[in-house]
């Protein structure tokens, strides 16, 4: 993980103690210490999960009650740790663990004494004498300081070899953020670099188009918060102008009193192993179903909808209690003062529950209405602008 060091030390370069010189260096400080701390943060997430892998290997190959559990060992495992308040353990996750540990040994360099000592059946020789790992093109430290543990699950998925020593390279040298990494991998760029002819231009190019990792995307990964048992809402940033609409959108329905109970904002559902959030989820007891609001602070896009669906569909299935109605979704687009109001009824064929659906919530035009009020408020209006 790699992140801008402070572009001097404390008072480096200054003469006097004039007030000039103490904010420069009250933010060199500032920037020092949160470049530390995101550092530090990041590098024992890696750890821990490396470790766990390491450790839940080792007891499939020499557990002495193994064989109790069999293929059920990863469904008991997520089932205790999550039971007892442990982030980040869902089956899915310690399989990712593993396979983390499988993938990137070489981490077994970087452990301390006291954390090897953790570790049973500890290894008597180490990774820097190549008797017990394989051979890895890059240094222990380096994999871990520069890239952050989302980058190592991205690169677990990809075949191992030169593929993803590829991947590993690249993204150290590029600064990637994950969201570009994952990018370049679905766009194969390991495979139209080995096709292309001129693989120095194309590398340029890459890199000359790619998002690179800050401080801020590392802090508000789910993986970091989480590990630091911290809410979502307290880490994920927004927009003004979305925080603001939210807010009041929220009181305006509560306000309808038409049987919307507030029950959760930038509510974080995990599908397919990558966490969403949706804007405002409300439970209505008229209707008995999941209302679900997705907020957009731009116009209509086709993807919005299959977006809004997506979320709709999970809720049906994962969300929707005995004897509830299936969750509808509103969509609200909004650019300067328009909106576009549209409902997602996924899974529901009843005309007859449409029609009530209809009857309960609020109209198309009453929303917009509310939206375009909003939005043309002073406040809202200049940040628009």
């Amino acid at each position: 993980m790699i992140i801008k060091k402070p572009a001097k030390s404390f008072g480096q370069g200054t003469t006097g103690h004039d007030f000039s010189v103490l904010i420069q260096d009250l933010r060199n400080l500032h920037d020092h210490l949160k470049y530390q701390t995101v550092k530090a943060v990041n590098t024992n997430l890696t750890l821990r999960n490396w470790l766990f892998g390491c450790r839940i290997k080792k007891y499939e190959l020499k557990g002495r009650d193994r064989a109790k559990y069999g293929e059920g060992l990863f469904a008991a495992l997520a089932e205790k740790l999550t039971g007892q308040g442990i982030p980040n353990c869902a089956q899915w996750q310690l399989y990712l663990y593993r396979n983390f540990y499988l993938a990137f040994p070489e981490i077994f360099g970087t452990l301390s004494q006291k954390l090897q000592s953790m570790l049973p059946d500890e290894p008597q020789t180490s990774v820097k004498s190549g008797a017990l790992f394989p051979k890895s093109d890059f240094l222990p430290d380096k994999l871990l300081n520069d890239l952050s543990y989302s980058h190592f699950e991205e690169l677990t998925k990809v075949e191992p070899g030169l593929k993803r020593n590829f991947y590993v390279a690249e993204c150290i040298r590029g600064n990637w953020s994950v969201r570009e990494l994952k990018r370049q991998i679905a766009s194969l760029y390991y495979e139209r670099a080995s096709l292309s002819k001129n693989k120095a231009k194309l590398s340029n190019i890459t890199h000359a188009k790619a998002e690179t990792l800050s401080a801020e995307q590392i802090i508000r990964d789910p993986y970091v918060f989480e590990f630091l048992g911290a809410k979502p809402r307290e880490v994920m940033a927004e927009s003004d102008m979305e925080d603001a609409l939210l807010t009041k959108l929220q009181d305006f329905l509560l306000e309808l009193g038409r049987g919307f109970c507030f029950e959760a904002r930038q509510k974080r559902i995990l599908i397919g192993g990558e966490h969403y959030f949706v804007d405002l989820v409300f439970y209505h007891r008229i209707l008995k179903c999941h209302v679900l609001i997705e907020l957009k602070t731009e116009s209509f896009k086709h993807e919005h909808i299959g977006q809004l669906n997506t979320y709709v569909n999970w809720y049906r299935k994962n969300e929707t209690a005995k004897g509830d109605n299936p969750p509808i979704g509103i969509l609200l687009c909004t650019r300067r003062n328009r909106a576009l109001i549209e409902y997602a009824l996924a899974g529901i064929n009843n005309r007859l529950f449409i029609s009530k659906y209809q009857l309960e919530l609020p109209g198309k035009d009453e929303i917009q209405a509310f939206l375009n009020k909003q939005i043309c408020k002073g406040g809202l209006k200049r940040i628009v602008h």
